[in-house]
């Protein structure tokens, strides 16, 4: 595992989105081979899609050969719904790129059949290729996409009922009413994640400092399903300051020290 310490959200929202960059292009898709990127969505990644818009918007970055799966969605939740995970991704980055709308996969919350739709999803990815790199985001308990503690560290796209301190986390996003929540969603496993060939989260703020530290220096266990990624070949985590506040001073210098240089002191900040 490789842990990428950055002073706050801006820049490790850059590092990733330049990271990604680099993958894609490195990758040289073509319609015939394109790159898979894993996605997600929620407060982490708002800025490193950011920065991917303004990449794409300088002529730097293309998506036309890149396909996407998101790591989840609400059951019960219109796509309409200005806080449903398909309206996020094309208010956020889908709408401001030049990605084909069939090359997007996002769970349908609203399948007749949802458990049809989880196998499904897994076909897909599958028949893809499989996820070259996944972007993701932890939540203040650990859970990595809707996988809440506990969750099975072999699992794969299932349905899964939200936690009461999830449900309170993203009222936020509902007006801070808990009750317009929904309880169930779509989500990728954590066996989904770490199939992927590469695996990047962001982590940031100190309310994830006790979720990071489990990941990094804890046991792998399903009590933080994000802990999971020390057995992931390829797996990178780029946090800020504050949510390295956990982690022990012997930790930080470790890997303050060996990354120092692949830090960028030059990323450019988009603020728009």
């Amino acid at each position: 595992m490789r842990l990428i310490i950055q002073p706050d959200y801006e820049k490790l929202s850059c590092w990733a989105a330049r990271y990604i960059a680099k993958a894609i292009k490195e990758f040289s898709p073509t319609a015939d081979k394109p790159f898979v990127l894993g996605l997600p969505t929620g407060s982490s990644p708002i800025a490193t899609y950011r920065q991917l818009v303004a990449m794409h918007r300088r002529g730097e970055l293309s998506f036309k050969h890149v396909v996407t799966f998101n790591m989840d969605e609400y059951i019960g939740l219109p796509e309409d719904h200005p806080q449903s995970y398909h309206a996020f991704m094309w208010d956020h980055l889908f709408s401001h790129v030049d990605i084909p709308k069939e090359q997007v996969n996002i769970p349908n919350g609203n399948a007749a059949d949802i458990l049809q739709e989880c196998a499904s999803y897994e076909q897909r990815i599958a028949a893809a290729g499989g996820i070259r790199l996944f972007l993701g985001g932890i939540g203040a308990d650990g859970h990595l996409a809707f996988n809440e503690p506990y969750s099975s560290l072999d699992s794969v796209t299932r349905v899964k009922s939200l936690t009461h301190d999830t449900k309170v986390m993203n009222s936020r996003f509902f007006g801070n009413d808990i009750s317009k929540v929904p309880s169930t969603a779509i989500t990728v496993g954590v066996k989904t994640v770490m199939d992927a060939r590469e695996v990047l989260l962001l982590v940031n703020g100190h309310a994830k400092a006790r979720a990071l530290q489990a990941a990094v220096e804890g046991p792998v266990s399903h009590a933080w399903t994000c802990s999971a990624l020390q057995m992931h070949a390829r797996a990178i985590i780029v946090c800020d300051e504050p949510s390295a506040a956990e982690l022990k001073v012997g930790t930080w210098k470790y890997f303050k020290d060996i990354e120092a240089e692949h830090l960028d002191p030059d990323c450019l900040l988009v603020m728009e």
